[in-house]
């Protein structure tokens, strides 16, 4: 292992990375440091990462989720606003109507405005967080309600609903978030 770069007037925090190998085997060498050299730069007498792979841009891509949160999540949130609506209308129970128009227009208000936020290429974390605590609060609501009547539809089934939304929230945090709009990737990939 070679640490270089003392001479570019870089400090080590700034390193590049760059792997290399040669057909002989004398001249074999792997250099690790801290960052890529996308711009072919010279560091330490050594070109980077790009010339060497026989002019090939070689990035490292960040870890993303393989389907957005408000793919599912526009839906979920579709899917209890209107169970609400339904639900007050087959009981006239006002409670009923209350808990899914917030819930569900909460939950349709964090998935239409990550959209927005991941068009734009910004973070929406914070909007995956606030699904995930929404859905952990449907999931514990609906699962003490069906614990205490037994009854699979309406309670059991949005238990159900629920618990994998969670599950599905969690992927997509653990995963990385979002991935980046095509057009965003399509431009880091592009050479400046």
């Amino acid at each position: 292992m070679n640490l270089e770069g003392s001479g570019t007037g870089r400090s080590y925090s700034e390193a590049t990375t760059t792997l290399s190998y040669t057909a002989d085997p004398s001249r074999s060498h792997i250099e690790d440091t801290m960052k890529s050299n996308p711009n072919n730069e010279q560091v330490g007498g050594k070109l980077g990462v790009d010339d060497q792979l026989m002019g090939q841009v070689v990035t490292q891509e960040k870890r993303a989720a393989k389907i957005h949160d408000f793919c599912f999540g526009i839906p979920f949130g579709g899917l209890v606003l209107s169970g609400g609506l339904v639900g007050f209308l087959f009981s006239r129970n006002i409670t009923t109507l209350s808990t899914g128009m917030l819930f569900g227009g909460a939950l349709l208000a964090l998935s239409t405005t990550s959209l927005k936020f991941w068009k734009q290429g910004k973070s929406s974390l914070p909007f995956i967080l606030g699904q995930a605590a929404l859905a952990a609060a449907l999931l514990g609501k609906h699962y003490k309600t069906y614990s205490l009547t037994k009854k699979f539809l309406p309670t059991g089934f949005y238990a159900i609903v629920s618990a994998a939304m969670l599950c599905f929230y969690s992927y997509v945090l653990i995963s990385g978030g979002n991935p980046p709009p095509k057009k965003l990737k399509s431009a880091e990939a592009a050479p400046s």
